[in-house]
């Protein structure tokens, strides 16, 4: 059964496999492993399609495949040419800021914010989300909606 403490500890961990990837990247080891790691860890492409929209896309803005989500995190995927890599960025920290869950059955949504921090200093940059958990068929708590955007700013 889903509850408010299994996703914010799935976040948590998500949050801390965004930033090994970085530091992994950092260290010359095998960055892509570790990313495709985390993308089975946390996301139920095992078990179907998750609906990824990713936050620094515009051509092919939604991935349904693990191959479009692997892509995004390390970059250097030619079906993806504006790739480059979000999670090799890299980030020290990402922290979380709910607006709300909602868990209804077998299905967790959770809305707000997440803070990126770069590893190299500066402000945070601040993301939109909307994530939907379900638990997989082994028991373990799984994305299949990530969707990801950078806030509304307009232009004066």
């Amino acid at each position: 059964m889903i509850a408010d403490s299994l996703i914010l500890n799935a976040q948590k961990a998500w949050g801390e496999g965004i930033v090994n990837i970085g530091r992994v990247f950092l260290e010359k080891g095998d960055y892509k492993a570790a990313a495709e790691a985390h993308i089975h860890e946390f996301y139920n492409y095992q078990e179907g399609t998750v609906l990824f929209k990713p936050t620094l896309t515009s051509e092919k803005q939604f991935r349904l495949d693990f191959e479009g989500a692997l892509s995004y995190f390390v970059g250097g995927n030619e079906n993806y040419p504006e790739d480059h890599g979000f999670a090799i960025k890299p980030w020290s920290e990402v922290r979380w800021e709910n607006i709300g869950t909602k868990i209804t059955g077998d299905m967790g949504v959770a809305m707000g914010n997440y803070y990126f921090t770069p590893h190299e200093g500066g402000d945070d940059v601040k993301v939109e989300y909307s994530f939907a958990y379900t638990i997989n068929s082994e028991g373990k708590l799984k994305i299949v909606l990530h969707g990801s955007h950078l806030p509304y700013n307009p232009v004066v």
